[in-house]
């Protein structure tokens, strides 16, 4: 998704992207936040945030809040996948991948464990995940 969509220019516009994010995801009572530093490790974005939502209309509540304060107060336009079904909504926000999850959703997958870094920034995969 990442290429579509043009990186932001400078590391003080991606910060406050990231902290609107989660200052969104904590308004909206999100469960269990993650924010996966990706910088230097990873092309696709700076971060990614995973997060849960207790329901489908909550997930897809708070992926339609986070798409509008990021067009509204840093005009990042972002691209939204998933949002029918609500189950797992994909945000690209640039320079920040936001998924959102219904636990059960979100425990299937376990994307942390398979963007889990070492100490010194080197990937670590989780025992039986895709190489």
């Amino acid at each position: 998704m990442g290429r579509g969509n043009p990186r932001l220019t400078t590391p003080d516009r991606v910060d406050a992207l990231h902290a609107l994010i989660l200052k969104t995801l904590d308004d909206d009572q999100a469960v269990d936040v993650v924010s996966v530093p990706l910088a230097g490790k990873s092309t696709i974005a700076d971060y990614m945030v995973i997060a849960s939502g207790r329901s489908t209309r909550q997930v897809a509540s708070m992926a339609q809040k986070i798409a509008a304060k990021a067009k509204e107060e840093l005009g990042v336009s972002t691209r939204l996948e998933g949002l029918a079904a609500a189950d797992w909504v994909l945000i690209d926000a640039k320079d920040v991948i936001v998924h959102l999850f219904r636990p059960e959703v979100r425990s299937f997958y376990a994307l942390e464990k398979m963007w889990a870094f070492d100490e010194a920034g080197a990937p670590t995969r989780a025992e039986g995940a895709a190489a």
